[in-house]
């Protein structure tokens, strides 16, 4: 039986390296020379990451909470995506090897203690060798539905936050809006500092929205073609093994250890022992 090293740390250290350049490209992106007055020199001051957080207004933490989510979502489908994590060379030339063998019994236990897309969607498929062709074909593919189908799933969340952060971003555009018109109400036009603070915070919201939804259409359509990729050779994987199944020789024969529940009718059971008696 293999041993598998945790992908954990790795997921973990490839987030924390995207969420540092993602952070970096946006502090340079923040950082744009604005005139102060009375500075020494006449050096035009700059705006760091921190101060143009605090200029965004409150839509900046649920923001900052969906590009948190944006790297995180990339990085873990990165890894689950790829071929030879659905289906590990190593796995597979085992796999092989048990049904070149005719260990079917084998194949199954060593696909259980394995846990992958190939190696479950093999075992599911080992399961109904007894019900022949048929079935066994439609277990597999039920499998293969199933893995694409989780994570999938996990890819639409990118998509989600694409959709959500320049609605946050809006929103507070909104917000700041109505504080410049009503700075612009009680304060008139003669304070352009009050104003200017409110259609800051105006602007760095749906930048900050946009920012973080641009990436995150990229990364959904581009993992979701990888999957996609991966699922096909994913699926001729499976397919391959099962193609000169000997069906005729494994008839009725319970290759996994599932229980079954159907039994014989009570009432034709009954009417046994009735006419035994």
């Amino acid at each position: 039986m293999t041993r598998h090293i945790s992908n954990g740390p790795a997921r973990a250290f490839l987030c924390v390296l995207l969420a540092l350049g993602v952070f970096t490209s946006f502090n340079l992106f923040a950082q744009e020379p604005a005139p102060a007055e009375g500075a020494a020199g006449g050096e035009p001051a700059t705006h760091s990451l921190i101060d143009r957080f605090i200029e965004g207004g409150w839509v900046m933490y649920p923001i900052t909470a969906c590009s948190i989510a944006l790297v995180w979502l990339t990085v873990d489908l990165w890894m689950r995506t790829g071929i030879k994590k659905m289906a590990p060379p190593a796995q597979v030339a085992q796999v092989q090897d048990l049904f070149r063998a005719g260990d079917y019994v084998g194949a199954y236990q060593f696909c259980k203690g394995s846990p992958s897309a190939f190696t479950n969607t093999t075992r599911v498929a080992l399961s109904f060798l007894g019900d022949g062709h048929d079935a066994t074909e439609g277990a597999l593919f039920s499998e293969l539905n199933k893995a694409n189908a989780s994570i999938q799933t996990r890819i639409n969340y990118l998509s989600v936050i694409g959709v959500c952060t320049p609605m946050i971003g809006l929103t507070g555009t909104v917000t700041g809006m109505m504080s410049a018109f009503a700075t612009l109400k009680t304060s008139g036009a003669g304070d352009p500092a009050k104003l200017s603070g409110a259609i800051g915070e105006v602007l760095i919201a749906t930048a900050s929205g946009l920012f973080i939804a641009v990436p995150a259409f990229m990364f959904f359509y581009f993992l979701r073609n990888r999957l996609q990729v991966s699922m096909s050779g994913l699926q001729e994987i499976c397919t391959s093994l099962f193609r000169k199944m000997p069906y005729s020789h494994l008839k009725d024969a319970h290759v996994g250890e599932e229980e079954f529940y159907a039994a014989i009718p009570n009432w034709v059971a009954g009417e046994g022992a009735a006419a035994a008696a």
